[in-house]
């Protein structure tokens, strides 16, 4: 079972149906079994601007961030109740952690694209999702 808790402001417009089957598609073609969790924040420039200032040193909003509450190896994404010697949660869900997309700069980067906003939003979820595998640039993401 995949839990995706996707939180936005109500002023910005979101497929939550496009964002939850992105991440799903990403988890599923990863072969990743078992209880999983993610969180898909959708924010303003503001909040992403805090946050990437916060968390990479870089005063300017960002498109998107990840933030993955364990390291995972790609190869081993199965959830072991020793997997990398953190203790399992007692339900038995391995919680991914959250990716924060900023709506502003996702329409700014759709109309730079010449594509939807839902599909930049596509692109980025999935993205981020492949991140939170732990899955990164200088692998081939």
């Amino acid at each position: 079972m995949v839990n995706i808790i996707i939180s936005t402001d109500p002023r910005y417009k979101i497929n939550r149906e496009a964002i939850h089957l992105a991440a799903l598609e990403v988890i599923e073609d990863h072969k990743v079994s078992g209880r999983v969790e993610l969180g898909v924040n959708i924010v303003g420039d503001r909040k992403i601007h805090e946050l990437n200032r916060k968390y990479r040193g870089i005063d300017a909003p960002t498109d998107i961030l990840s933030f993955a509450l364990e390291e995972l190896a790609p190869a081993n994404l199965r959830y072991i109740a020793s997997h990398r010697g953190f203790v399992a949660a007692p339900d038995k869900t391995l919680r991914l952690g959250d990716i924060i997309i900023s709506h502003p700069q996702a329409v700014e980067d759709a109309a730079a694209d010449g594509i939807s906003v839902d599909a930049e939003m596509i692109n980025l979820v999935k993205h981020g999702t492949v991140h939170l595998l732990g899955i990164h640039h200088d692998e081939g993401s």
